[in-house]
């Protein structure tokens, strides 16, 4: 007779503000074996301030997936339930994880979504003109002149062009924008969303960069609309 196979979740945390975990979320990770995470620490401290209490959690990044996985894909095979989540937001999305998915479904685990919190689905919420389609550009390279080319590969994208980049490097993204698409170019960014902090910045890309100045924190940034 087969053992029975557990099941995977990925399960979205809140982008900022602690009460935009949903209920359902609360109840699979109190109820799982285990739950993945990006880094020990901030998963940790994560669970702890939404007063949730694990079995284990296990690291699962960039540095180790590979070999990780495969040891994950036993124990769901073996029967164990278990719980994926990111810093931050929902899962895999720029985030490790999809190495671990693609193992557990092509060998019959089911994967389940628990939806949440989205950094995107709550900026887009955000824009003052109906949006039908748009490219998400993710995080942007690092180095200033692949940046650049990157943007220029996008200006000529008919569309919404969505954004992400480190925090201290807003400003000088800011800068390529006006750069490359030209300084009456429209962009919005949305700054801190769901902190006390949280901010939207909206108009042309030289306004903006006057508005940002020289803050730093978690954003998103769309350019055109």
């Amino acid at each position: 007779m087969n053992k029975k196979k557990g099941k995977l979740y990925i399960v979205a945390t809140p982008i900022g503000n602690m009460g935009d975990i949903t209920l359902r979320a609360i109840e699979v990770l109190k109820s799982v074996d285990a739950v993945i995470c990006e880094e020990l620490k901030p998963g940790s401290s994560l669970l702890k301030k939404l007063g949730i209490t694990v079995k284990e959690l296990v690291l699962l990044n960039e540095h180790n997936e590979a070999e990780k996985a495969a040891d994950l894909l036993v124990r769901l095979l073996n029967g164990e339930s278990m719980a994926l989540i990111s810093d931050c937001g929902t899962p895999v999305f720029s985030d490790p994880g999809s190495y671990l998915i693609q193992l557990a479904s092509s060998s019959g685990v089911e994967v389940s979504p628990i939806p949440g919190a989205s950094s995107l689905s709550a900026t887009l919420s955000l824009l003052d003109t109906k949006i039908e389609r748009f490219v998400f550009a993710g995080f942007l390279p690092r180095e200033a002149e692949q940046r650049r080319r990157e943007l220029s590969r996008y200006r000529s994208y008919r569309m919404p062009v969505v954004a992400m980049d480190t925090p201290y490097r807003l400003a000088a993204l800011l800068e390529d924008v006006a750069r490359i698409f030209g300084k009456g170019q429209w962009v919005m960014v949305a700054f801190d969303l769901t902190l006390p902090s949280e901010c939207v910045f909206r108009g042309e890309v030289a306004e903006v960069i006057k508005q940002v100045g020289s803050k730093k924190g978690e954003f998103m940034l769309v350019i055109g609309r």
